[in-house]
């Protein structure tokens, strides 16, 4: 009556055929029971269009110490530093964004990264790295001397 756990739902190396289900249900098991590397990644948030213009990538993983712009909601266009990125609630947190509760507590409002935009990046060797990778501008450069299919004339 439960659904085992699917290896094959998320991508790996070895694999070239496609393994993924359109079951609605093996999508919620697998999104919810993600383990921390994938959910990493599914934590990503698009970058500005300046820096989309910058780095030549449109998105990228969210990390502490980023700043971010909300673009949904209730603090929409409001700016702040990542305070926290909460991998088991797929949720961040930012500076200064925070809410009351009935008891007079201060707590931290969570943003899904989707409803968040970057605006700086907090960089180090590993995200430098992590860009030039993703750099769409060097990938069509890379093909520059290849022939395709279609061009070859017989």
């Amino acid at each position: 009556s439960h659904v085992r756990f699917d290896p094959g739902l998320f991508p790996s190396s070895k694999m070239k055929f496609s393994n993924a289900s359109s079951s609605r249900r093996k999508a919620h098991k697998a999104h919810f029971a993600a383990p921390s590397n994938v959910r990493r990644i599914i934590m990503s948030a698009p970058l500005s269009k300046e820096l989309r213009e910058k780095y030549h990538v449109r998105s990228i993983p969210l990390r502490k110490n980023d700043e971010v712009t909300v673009t949904r909601g209730h603090f929409k266009g409001q700016q702040g530093k990542i305070t926290s990125v909460y991998r088991r609630k797929y949720v961040i947190h930012i500076e200064r964004l925070q809410r009351e509760k009935a008891n007079g507590a201060t707590i931290p409002v969570p943003f899904h990264p989707s409803k968040v935009e970057v605006v700086k990046l907090s960089l180090d060797k590993d995200r430098k790295r992590i860009l030039d990778r993703k750099d769409r501008s060097k990938a069509a450069e890379k093909d520059k001397g290849k022939h395709k299919e279609g061009e070859l004339t017989a």
